[in-house]
């Protein structure tokens, strides 16, 4: 049984922890092996860390020009699955923490602001809709032994809280001061030691009744798509190619349609490896580029570690 769950969770299920959630605030992540199923019985803990750097382009108005990011970000996650009848469940808590520094122009006088503190926390709960029922380890096990091509449906809305740091006399901060809500679905595909994943979501932002000197801040929906191709090993390492676009976001302040459409192409390369029976570690690059003339052009190095309970 110890020999089939330890095979189990580092050959289908290393736990993926992803720090652009909370370092790109305005954005879409990339989650390569989101949908992939966890036997219930088991419990995942990981932490990791990213360093993010790159431009910013703010809407003219602003008279912010030539800004440069730097961003270094923690966090944790506890996932846990569970049944809603005969499918298969999990929620997903994350919890970041950002240091971030700008510099550039602002009114063409040079300008630097730090900010530091916990981001929003993310909540999300997802079920597999059609693939492997609700089972343990070792029935999960049998599952994947007898079905070498399956295809996998799932769907999810993740809850992203306002309880990150946040001052309302600053432009720049850690958290957003809304609820971010995305209802999300997605497949993947399995064949062998190959796996074929797409996924189309859409971010919905609550209102910031708090924004910057006293206005309030709409936000329009943001849609956004990712895919990915992972190729495992009998070793049970793995490598991972992804890409992902989103578009909408333009704001509204006090009534007053801004003109900052977002549209963002992120690509992205990961490499898992196990360190123990029941450990792993992640190693990620993000390239994150904008196709308007509001948005961000930035590299991201991320570290993670997780570990199967």
């Amino acid at each position: 049984m110890e020999v089939l769950y330890n095979k189990l969770s580092f050959s289908k299920l290393i736990l993926i922890l992803f720090l652009v959630a909370f370092i790109n605030l305005n954005a879409q992540d990339i989650e390569p092996r989101r949908w992939a199923p966890m036997p219930l019985g088991t419990q995942a803990i990981g932490m990791g860390y990213g360093y993010t750097s790159g431009k910013i382009y703010f809407d003219p108005l602003l008279q912010a020009e030539n800004v440069t990011t730097d961003i270094h970000g923690i966090a944790t996650v506890y996932i846990q699955p569970f049944r809603i009848g005969n499918k298969l469940a999990r929620i997903d808590v994350l919890l970041p923490y950002a240091n971030a520094r700008w510099d550039g122009l602002l009114s063409s006088e040079p300008t630097t602001k730090t900010r530091s503190g916990f981001a929003d926390p993310r909540i999300r709960f997802s079920v597999n809709l059609i693939g492997p029922s609700a089972m343990g380890p070792k029935e999960m096990m049998e599952y994947m032994k007898e079905h070498p091509v399956n295809t996998l449906f799932g769907a999810s809305v993740a809850v992203t809280f306002p309880l990150g740091k946040y001052d309302e006399t600053k432009l720049l901060n850690i958290g957003q001061n809304r609820f971010v809500i995305r209802p999300q679905i997605g497949m993947v595909h399995n064949w062998g030691l190959w796996s074929y994943e797409l996924s189309g979501s859409l971010f919905i932002y609550t209102n910031n009744n708090k924004f910057y000197n006293d206005q309030v801040k709409k936000q329009d929906p943001v849609f956004a798509f990712q895919t990915h191709i992972i190729r495992r090993f009998n070793n049970r390492m793995w490598l991972s190619a992804s890409a992902g676009y989103g578009l909408g976001g333009r704001s509204i302040v006090n009534s007053q349609p801004n003109d900052d459409l977002r549209g963002d192409f992120l690509w992205s390369l990961s490499y898992g490896l196990p360190i123990t029976k029941t450990q792993a570690i992640k190693f990620v690059f993000l390239r994150s580029v904008t196709s308007k003339d509001v948005g961000a052009d930035t590299n991201t190095l991320g570290m993670s570690w997780s570990k199967i309970l």
